[in-house]
């Protein structure tokens, strides 16, 4: 199969069809302004709710959830520097949420949150602002680890996210619209678990809930009755006509990922060394490819996984050990559900010609992640 025959070039590069995911799957996201819009000044103190009180009625899980975690969530302002339409530095500032894990400060947040930061401001429920610092990120779980200077900070305790069941409760704790309305609490329930999605083009599980996940609560708590994280806040739908649509990383993938943040300060994973199209993608770069199966390599590194073991550019890969690769988000699930060291079988085609090799998954270099 001849690779121009394959892969052709539109006249005209569709660029918006590139973002038309976003126009249906967005993050809950920081709410984004100008320096000169958000001024940060500081969390007010929020004092936590005496219940003592309260009769049994109004004393309700959602109340005790939120005395339990509330004072564990933070406001997270991303001080970045953009370029306005005139090439011109702009100061911007982003309002995210996160969630204190440990005493001394550390606080798991989204990546998406604290992406491009050169300054990192933590506000506390006391009301104290605190400098933080990043200590890692992994864009693919769209999780952060951020710590401040502090100690004695209050907690939040993590659930267990495989007992979750469909319709039990589920409270939502962040700064919806920024630090003017910090520690907003909203209820649902959950709506689904291991609900599927692709977003730029990684296929992650999350859990679904109807409780209303607003810019500013990326990076926020999603907590049980009995008062537990059960997952981060990161996304939802935003389409016409679809509310209580929102997304949650479950809490166990949560502290899989932040334990080894805190170590390394990345995750590890494995790759190939490819970079690869299907159809829908090829599209938004303005290429039409002619393929009914697989994913077409474009570019390779020589010394990567897949160069080391023969491939080259042109060929399309169809199987991973028996499976059926049909996506970019195909590849890229098969692939991170492996540990770097792993043999895998690659089925591919060549010209025409089915082929098999092994390859052994190596660790991504940083600067491919």
């Amino acid at each position: 199969m001849n690779i121009r025959s394959v892969l052709r070039r539109r006249k005209s590069v569709a660029v918006i069809a590139a973002l038309a995911a976003a126009s249906v799957i967005v993050f809950g996201g920081c709410s984004m302004g100008t320096a000169a819009d958000n001024s940060v000044g500081g969390m007010k103190s929020i004092q936590a709710a005496d219940t003592s009180g309260l009769s049994e009625a109004r004393n309700t899980p959602v109340v005790r959830a939120a005395k339990a975690v509330g004072p564990a969530v933070v406001g997270i302002t991303n001080k970045a520097v953009a370029r306005d339409w005139f090439n011109n530095p702009v100061e911007t500032e982003g309002v995210g949420s996160g969630v204190i894990f440990r005493k001394d400060g550390y606080i798991v947040t989204n990546n998406h949150v604290v992406s491009g930061a050169k300054e990192i401001i933590v506000s506390l429920s006391d009301g104290r602002s605190l400098k933080g610092k990043l200590i890692g990120k992994d864009e693919f779980t769209d999780l952060a680890v951020v710590k401040v200077d502090a100690n004695d900070l209050p907690t939040a305790v993590f659930g267990n996210s495989d007992n979750i069941v469909v319709g039990e409760p589920a409270i939502a704790i962040g700064n919806p619209m920024g630090l003017e309305f910090q520690g907003s609490v909203t209820a649902g329930v959950i709506s689904a678990l291991n609900r599927t999605l692709d977003i730029s083009d990684k296929r992650v599980k999350l859990l679904q809930t109807d409780a209303a996940i607003s810019p500013g609560n990326s990076g926020g708590a999603l907590v049980n009755a009995d008062g537990e994280v059960i997952g981060i806040n990161s996304a939802k739908v935003a389409a016409s006509g679809v509310e209580g649509m929102g997304f949650s990383i479950p809490i166990n993938t949560v502290q899989t990922v932040i334990n080894e943040l805190i170590e390394k300060g990345y995750v590890a994973r494995p790759y190939l060394g490819v970079s690869v199209f299907d159809p829908m993608m090829a599209e938004r770069y303005g290429y039409q490819l002619n393929i009914d199966k697989g994913v077409y390599i474009f570019r390779l590194t020589l010394d990567g996984p897949c160069g080391k073991a023969g491939f080259q550019r042109g060929d399309i890969i169809l199987e991973i050990n028996g499976e059926e690769i049909n996506s970019v988000a195909d590849l890229r699930n098969k692939i991170a559900s492996y540990q770097v060291g792993d043999t895998i079988t690659i089925t591919y085609d060549r010209n025409d010609t089915k082929h098999k090799a092994d390859v052994v998954l190596e660790e991504m270099p940083q600067d491919d992640k």
